[in-house]
């Protein structure tokens, strides 16, 4: 069975979800650089997973960028987090939930969910290795 005309390759319509998925991801990261509690590296370290498996250059871009570039590697390479990047990620999820304590007045069950999901979050960046 040879290719049908006009039909386009599982392939080439998998690459296409991963090129889209990734270059989602790097909006929202580069919307982080500006917004405050949105990150950008974890952000982006999936946008490089999806360029991986769709567009190598926008991949190797990510890798070799200047600023974000060492920790999206030392992710990829080690499963590190650099331990300023720990403090930022645990100050931020503090932050965060204070703001939804703050501003939403949730009821104690939905309260306790939330604040539950972030210190199993805390915990997780914590235990990771550290960069450095």
């Amino acid at each position: 069975m040879g290719e049908q005309p006009g039909i386009p390759q599982r392939g080439t319509i998998s690459r296409t979800l991963w090129l889209s998925a990734g270059l989602l991801c790097l909006a929202v990261g580069a919307i982080g650089i500006v917004v405050p509690l949105l990150p950008t590296v974890p952000i982006w370290i999936l946008a490089a997973a999806a360029f991986a498996r769709s567009s190598p250059r926008l991949e190797a871009w990510l890798l070799d960028h200047k600023q974000f570039g060492p920790a999206i590697r030392a992710w990829r390479e080690q499963g590190v987090i650099p331990p300023r990047a720990k403090m930022a990620a645990v100050a931020g999820l503090v932050l965060g939930f204070s703001i939804f304590l703050a501003t939403a007045n949730p009821a104690l069950p939905l309260a306790a969910a939330v604040g539950l999901a972030m210190a199993l979050i805390a915990v997780w960046v914590v235990s990771r290795p550290s960069a450095g």
